[in-house]
């Protein structure tokens, strides 16, 4: 693959959450692009299952979307250096009230590779004791759970289509065989 070459970065917003530049790339035939780029500081999501099997969910409101969605539990890091697996088990005990004695790496993925620099983390939590919510002030979280084959039905009847949440429980499936 012939090489592009980055020119500049500007940054045109500074967020909460992410940070948007505009880049100018050199292309392999001599012309210049402008391309948006989106920085993340990066997440952890957490597959949260219970000894029953079920795996706990949470449904929550996205403006992007203008409708609530049912994912996997997560959220961003509380700064760059944070590791990834303490994020993964302060969020899992945030929205779904339940503490996990046993979390384990299941996959990465990048969630909006044409655009943004976000890699999530997504972890295994299981031998779950619950200890009760404790949401951010302005988080609005619902739990449920979930067998594991609804959720794929979701998925592949097109009811499911955030993408940590889809990679995460179709990986799980994989790699435990359930």
């Amino acid at each position: 693959m012939e090489e592009i070459k980055r020119l500049k970065r500007e940054l045109k917003y500074e967020g909460v959450v992410v940070d948007i530049y505009s880049d100018t790339v050199a292309l392999p035939n001599g012309n210049t692009a402008h391309w948006d780029f989106i920085h993340h500081d990066g997440a952890a999501a957490v597959v949260p299952v219970r000894s029953d099997g079920k795996i706990l969910m949470v449904r929550q409101y996205r403006n992007a979307l203008d409708r609530a969605t049912l994912e996997i539990p997560a959220g961003k890091v509380d700064s760059p250096d944070e590791p990834k697996i303490e994020c993964a088990r302060r969020e899992l005990e945030e929205e779904t009230g339940y503490r996990c004695e046993t979390l384990e790496y299941l996959i990465s993925v990048n969630t909006t590779v044409a655009l943004c620099d976000e890699l999530i983390e997504i972890y295994v939590a299981t031998d779950l004791t619950a200890i009760g919510q404790h949401l951010d002030e302005d988080e609005f979280v619902d739990v449920e759970a979930c067998e594991l084959e609804d959720l794929c039905r979701m998925i592949y009847a097109g009811e499911m289509r955030d993408s940590k949440t889809v990679a995460a429980i179709l990986a799980y499936k994989d790699k435990y065989g359930k």
